[in-house]
């Protein structure tokens, strides 16, 4: 079984003071605040893609002692709105992408693999965010910060992503911090829950 886990320690970023905190192998912690409280900023932080303060640690290693490529592919996040920069679905994915696994996991979101032709300008807003995990998953990421990773669906596929991330975080041991405002999604799928209040992390009471 893998095993690792994340560590925060006295991050700071243009919202947020001195953020200590570690997650465990296998943990997921749900995250929320009101608008404008600096969430996405501490997932862009953790993932080294803002400018912040303080370290993250994956393991006993240090984000300054991994390449940003390298981090990246340990600790993917899935933003709000995922950037899409070619004509095709295809175009995102390394060649090596299609094997059993990835159809196995298209199918779990509803796609069928000639989804790798479809143009991107086809996609829905809720249709680029299932693939966007897809991409995201692909890499095999140890650690998955999550910002609404399921704002834009309906119930239905909703239940989908939640039942692919359970699957993957439950295979792959995966440390997940998720950004959500839907408090029944918080309590239902269970784990800590910690709100931002002010500069600071605090329990979700």
């Amino acid at each position: 079984m893998f095993s690792h886990k994340l560590r925060l320690e006295s991050l700071c970023t243009v919202q947020l003071r001195d953020i200590d905190l570690t997650l465990a192998a296998g943990e997921q912690v749900f995250l929320s605040g009101v608008s404008g409280s600096g969430k996405s900023l501490l997932l862009r932080a953790i993932a080294d893609l803002d400018p912040h303060s303080g370290e993250v640690w994956l393991d006993d290693q240090p984000r300054s002692r991994l390449s940003p490529p390298e981090w990246r592919r340990r600790v993917g996040l899935l933003p709000t709105e995922s950037h899409w920069w070619a004509e095709t679905v295809g175009e995102h994915w390394p060649i090596c992408a299609m094997t059993r696994d990835m159809e196995r996991l298209l199918g779990m979101l509803d796609f069928d693999v000639d989804v790798r032709d479809w143009s991107i300008t086809r996609l829905s807003t809720g249709e680029r965010q299932r693939l966007a995990l897809v991409r995201l998953l692909f890499n095999q990421p140890q650690v998955l910060l999550l910002d609404e990773a399921t704002a834009n669906l309906d119930l239905v596929n909703r239940e989908r992503v939640e039942t692919v991330l359970k699957e993957y975080r439950t295979t792959h041991n995966a440390t997940v911090l998720w950004v959500s405002h839907d408090l029944e999604q918080r309590v239902r799928l269970g784990g800590r829950r910690l709100v931002i209040r002010g500069e600071r992390l605090e329990p979700e009471s």
